[in-house]
């Protein structure tokens, strides 16, 4: 017998009834990516091979980065969200969560029109550091681009406008060239394209230069999807708890999809 199988196979499903108009079964997040053409480093989350569960994509047609991030009326956006994230739902996904921080804005209106748990941002994790690290220290948003990130934003991630947290913009603020590359709708080349180590050592910077400016800052929330992959670097160089993309999508599959514990006595 194939060892690994039979670890991975719940032997306690004998019965299976429908699940809602679910339409597809063993399934584990769905994630609406952006209508844009641009490349992920592995951890990315528009990357799907780094993740240890199944991952079902659906592009939210005609909300690229510019319509998201950059356009102040986002308005046009919110039907082409619900959209996506009810295919994703009908698909059999178990939850719903985007591909960029800035998703924010429309969390509650995803929530409130489908049935499974729906996690927009790396922002909604920001009330429990808040809580695990103390009033008297504060959360480090790491974001891509600080004059974007509104207090609509926050608010609709549970964030509490002025409350003990420090932003900081990795673009707009401290500069990081590779992510203009990617993401920057003004500078990007044609075809988008990024030097992982080249990013790695801005990130580093950044978040380097940010805790000197703010030495309250107890813990390091990267905010954008394309900033996990350089977590542990960051957490190397800092000495300090990181939250990201990462730990979220990790978060909500382990509740929507329970592991078993094994031991002994």
């Amino acid at each position: 017998m194939n060892i690994m199988y039979s670890r991975q196979r719940d032997r306690d499903i004998n019965h299976m009834i429908t699940r809602k108009n679910h339409t597809c079964y063993g399934m584990g997040i769905g994630i609406m990516v952006l209508d844009d053409a641009y490349p992920g480093f592995p951890g990315d989350v528009r990357n799907a091979s780094a993740w240890g569960f199944p991952i079902q994509y659906e592009i939210a047609e005609g909300v690229d980065n510019y319509t998201l991030v950059w356009e102040q009326d986002k308005t046009p956006c919110r039907e082409p969200i619900i959209r996506a994230a009810k295919k994703l739902e009908r698909l059999g996904c178990r939850a719903v969560a985007a591909e960029c921080g800035y998703f924010a804005y429309f969390q509650k209106d995803v929530a409130g029109a489908v049935d499974i748990p729906v996690f927009m941002s790396s922002l909604l994790q920001v009330p429990f550091i808040q809580q695990v690290i103390g009033p008297q220290k504060d959360v480090g948003i790491v974001c891509a681009q600080k004059r974007f990130l509104s207090e609509a934003h926050l608010s609709n991630g549970g964030i509490t406008p002025g409350s003990n947290y420090k932003i900081a913009g990795a673009q707009d603020e401290y500069g990081c060239p590779e992510f203009d590359h990617l993401w920057d709708h003004e500078n990007r080349p044609a075809v988008p394209e990024a030097y992982f180590d080249k990013a790695e050592e801005d990130m580093i910077r950044i978040c380097k230069e940010f805790v000197a400016k703010y030495p309250s800052i107890g813990a390091i929330m990267l905010e954008c999807t394309g900033m996990q992959m350089f977590a542990r670097s960051i957490q190397r160089a800092l000495d300090l708890p990181v939250w990201s993309w990462g730990t979220l999508l990790d978060h909500a599959y382990s509740v929507v999809a329970h592991r078993d514990y094994y031991g002994h006595i």
